[in-house]
């Protein structure tokens, strides 16, 4: 309705994290945290937030070689119904990656409302993956699964969240599942929304999901077993303690 119309704005990328290198991929991450509906820009929390995940994400010696990540600054704050402001921004995002870098795989990530955008987004051909952290899902069970089918899916959801529930993103992970075998969901175990207690762990897992995935490496052994596994055990799988952890 014209009263509720959106303000003119663009969507537009951060500047690249990473990529030492020749780019052999490219993490476009998600900034969540924007609730329902908002016409406002996006929190500078939000956006640091963001920030922190993508370096971890092409942090390290060979993934800072090969990858790089841009954040995604959306036009808006947030969801806004059939707007579905994100996921619009993601798919932006995704067909300015091939005009910047060419035909080369992209890993949409994001936590919370940013999760449920790389899954929405995930059709674009430029995707080949998808990680999603607590995702922030709605009770309806029409959520779309089909846009999945060929790419490889993570999730990953604290067994305590009280903001999002874990329940519907597992959910949404069986339904994927049906159709493509590339899904896997971690529970982390006593852990709440923001995932601090085992954000060590969750994110090293992210990090081998996402050089594995764009850089064609073999999965850790947590990973590779969580996709074969059938479901319901590898949409359940638990987050080993000190996972990630290199001894001494």
């Amino acid at each position: 309705m014209p009263q509720h119309a959106l303000p003119v704005r663009s969507a537009r990328l951060g500047r690249p994290i990473g990529a030492h290198g020749p780019v052999h991929g490219v993490v476009l991450v998600l900034p969540g945290g924007g609730g329902p509906h908002s016409s406002r820009p996006v929190s500078r929390l939000s956006l640091l937030r963001a920030d922190a995940l993508a370096r971890r994400l092409v942090g390290g010696e060979e993934a800072g070689e090969l990858l790089v990540a841009h954040v995604v600054r959306y036009r808006f704050r947030g969801w806004n119904g059939e707007e579905a402001s994100p996921v619009a921004d993601a798919a932006w995002a995704a067909d300015e990656v091939v005009r910047r870098y060419g035909d080369i795989p992209v890993c949409l990530a994001g936590f919370d409302s940013g999760a449920r955008a790389a899954l929405r987004a995930a059709g674009h051909p430029a995707v080949d993956s998808v990680l999603a952290l607590g995702p922030w899902l709605p009770e309806a069970p029409e959520e779309p699964v089909r846009q999945l089918i060929g790419k490889r899916v993570l999730l990953a959801h604290g067994t305590d969240d009280r903001h999002t529930d874990p329940e519907l993103s597992f959910r949404l992970a069986e339904r994927a599942k049906k159709t493509n075998a590339e899904v896997c969901r971690f529970e982390v175990h006593t852990d709440r929304h923001a995932l601090r207690h085992r954000r060590a762990e969750v994110l090293a897992l992210a990090q081998d999901f996402v050089l594995g995935a764009l850089c064609d490496r073999d999965f850790c052994r947590p990973l590779h077993d969580a996709f074969a596994a059938p479901p319901p055990l590898g949409l359940r799988m638990p987050l080993a303690a000190g996972f990630g952890r290199h001894p001494g």
